[in-house]
């Protein structure tokens, strides 16, 4: 085995895990400056953190990071559905502008607010039964034979 063959061999190895931290910190950086749940200078929350938000956001991204290390495609549709609702039980509920058309603001603090960590845990429960499925669906694929034709 030569040199270059070697260090092909581990850059495809590591190519799933390097895309999967780079979508994990990615979606990290960007769904906690869009939730505002640290302070930056493009949002700013209207209600406070609470205890559970940033460690849900840091589940939330690291379930998005091990979906897309996974090298298959089933699954995009119920990712994205978890991921939207994990995002939408950490981001401020008064922020959100669909939210507060929907609810409006006394109705969005008093009936939303509060099940805002189910939202959250059941966003991360349909995103990790997404990784599950992609998981499980990658592992029961039958090899390919050589003389099958590609559809």
């Amino acid at each position: 085995m030569s040199i270059e063959r070697s260090i092909w061999s581990w850059s495809q190895e590591l190519h799933p895990f390097l895309r999967g931290w780079m979508v994990a910190m990615l979606a990290f950086i960007a769904l906690g400056t869009v939730s505002a749940i640290w302070a930056n200078p493009l949002f700013v929350r209207m209600t406070l953190v609470g205890a559970w938000e940033f460690p849900a956001l840091a589940l939330l991204a690291v379930l998005t990071g091990v979906f897309f290390a996974l090298p298959n495609t089933c699954g995009l549709r119920r990712a994205t559905a978890g991921g939207t609702a994990g995002f939408l039980g950490i981001a401020c509920p008064t922020c959100n502008k669909i939210l507060m058309l929907i609810f409006g603001g006394e109705a969005l603090l008093l009936w939303f607010d509060p099940m805002r960590p189910y939202v959250t845990a059941g966003g991360i429960a349909v995103l990790f039964f997404a990784i599950w499925r992609r998981w499980r669906s990658f592992h029961t694929q039958e090899p390919h034979s050589p003389n099958e034709v590609s559809r």
